[in-house]
């Protein structure tokens, strides 16, 4: 069973679901040449993806194109359906720093021959995550600095006030089409500045208020 914890808290969360959304920063979407949605772009990870802070990502061998995406975290901490836009943020109870593990020539393939890219998005350490901290702590989840490094050098740099969707309206849409349950994680979108990572480099990922993460690469 795979758990989440929030800072400062005994209680631990069983994770369900990793409901992620795509295609939620313009810049984003214009450095990988998509369309704009007017749809959410909505995909899953399962909870065998996830990867605690300090662990090792192992891209499979399959690929041969691994990119990192970092993003801000959403915990769910009750159950909700069809969630009004209004009290969306009432059934958040944490924040994290996340990393959304691509690789890129298994999406551009499946995509090229129609098929689903879940395949792409959740193989085993394809999810990296922090600990969360509480979303009593964070100010305003819709304007966060958050930043990557690579071996020390600055690939992604953007703040969630650039997100298309706020994250009220992420969950308030996510609850249209899936019960959002305790434990769940939604991953937000993420910046420009994605890229490719190989055996040996060491990411570092910090959103402001939220936290860091970090995981290295066999």
């Amino acid at each position: 069973m795979h758990t989440a914890t929030i800072t400062g808290s005994k209680k631990t969360y069983n994770v369900g679901k990793i409901v992620c959304l795509g295609r939620n920063y313009l810049d984003h979407i214009r450095e990988l040449n998509n369309e704009i949605s007017d749809q959410p772009v909505i995909f899953c990870k399962p909870a065998s993806s996830l990867l605690k802070n300090d662990g090792q990502v192992v891209i499979p061998t399959y690929s041969s194109d691994c990119h990192h995406e970092l993003e801000l975290a959403v915990l769910i901490g009750k159950r909700g359906k069809n969630i009004p836009l209004a009290d969306a943020l009432s059934y958040v109870c944490g924040y994290g720093v996340a990393l959304d593990l691509t690789l890129r020539d298994v999406q551009t393939q499946q995509k090229a021959n129609g098929l689903p890219w879940e395949i792409a998005k959740g193989f085993d350490t394809s999810c990296p995550l922090s600990d969360f901290v509480p979303a009593s702590q964070i100010t305003n989840p819709d304007n966060l600095d958050l930043s990557l490094k690579v071996n020390g050098q600055l690939r992604q740099h953007g703040n969630t006030n650039m997100m298309m969707r706020s994250v009220a309206e992420i969950v308030s849409e996510f609850s249209e089409f899936y019960t959002l349950d305790e434990g769940d994680i939604i991953l937000t979108g993420t910046p420009a500045g994605v890229g490719p990572i190989v055996s040996g480099d060491i990411l570092e990922g910090v959103i402001e208020q939220v936290g860091s993460l970090r995981v290295s690469v066999v």
